[in-house]
């Protein structure tokens, strides 16, 4: 234990000399033999300021500390980056729901749609669009209870015509007895068979669909 702690410091320490020396030219160390230096070659009868000298060394100090704790920084960012990364790539298998409104469709199965109304309703429409916002499909859901919805879609137009698979797009409006509007929150839902990493963020697949991992809002056994 002791060992890695000593090879991190040092390691953090060579950033902060690296680091310094290529920002500002300079780095403790060389302040140190040009003082020391300095002090070798100044005329007795004018000696150098070790006063000033050692205030601009305090000064480099600072600095080096500063970039020691940037360090220190990257490297933490660096794990949490590990763990997420082993954390999400536990997911694949899993059946998620994200926060989002996109549904996959294979072509094949029923999607399931998913949304929470903020209260009960009188009169619901679900609208189905494709990914470029067309619309395929507008379903009337008739009245619900507030809280968690779902519904089963079969995958067809509003003809009975079975859609391609891909990525489609859905939304829920609702109003209740008195006519007022309903905030509905809608989920992407399904079974996680991927991840990707971009720019240190990890996203799910689902399907056709990709959503972010900091999204997902619960797992459950598939």
């Amino acid at each position: 234990m002791s060992t890695a702690i000593t090879n991190t410091t040092a390691t953090s320490g060579s950033y902060a000399a690296n680091a310094m020396k290529e920002s500002i030219g300079m780095n403790k160390d060389d302040f140190l033999k040009l003082f020391i230096a300095q002090l070798q070659n100044q005329d007795p009868l004018a000696p150098q300021d070790a006063t000033q000298m050692l205030g601009q060394l305090a000064q480099l100090t600072q600095v080096e500390q500063a970039y020691n704790t940037s360090a220190a920084l990257e490297k933490l960012l660096a794990a949490q980056d590990n763990s997420l990364a082993m954390t999400s790539v536990a997911l694949i298998g899993k059946e998620v729901t994200s926060r989002g409104d996109q549904i996959s469709l294979d072509g094949t199965n029923p999607a399931t749609i998913a949304f929470d109304l903020a209260g009960a309703t009188s009169g619901n429409t679900l609208k189905i669009t494709t990914s470029g916002g067309q619309a395929v499909r507008i379903i009337d859901l008739g009245s619900l209870p507030a809280g968690s919805n779902s519904f089963q879609w079969d995958g067809t137009d509003g003809q009975g015509n079975r859609l391609p698979a891909g990525t489609y797009r859905f939304s829920v409006g609702g109003t209740n007895a008195l006519g007022n509007a309903v905030q509905a929150t809608t989920y992407t839902t399904g079974k996680a068979d991927g991840i990707r990493f971009d720019q240190g963020a990890a996203y799910l697949t689902i399907g056709t669909v990709t959503v972010p991992f900091a999204d997902v809002i619960s797992v459950k056994e598939s």
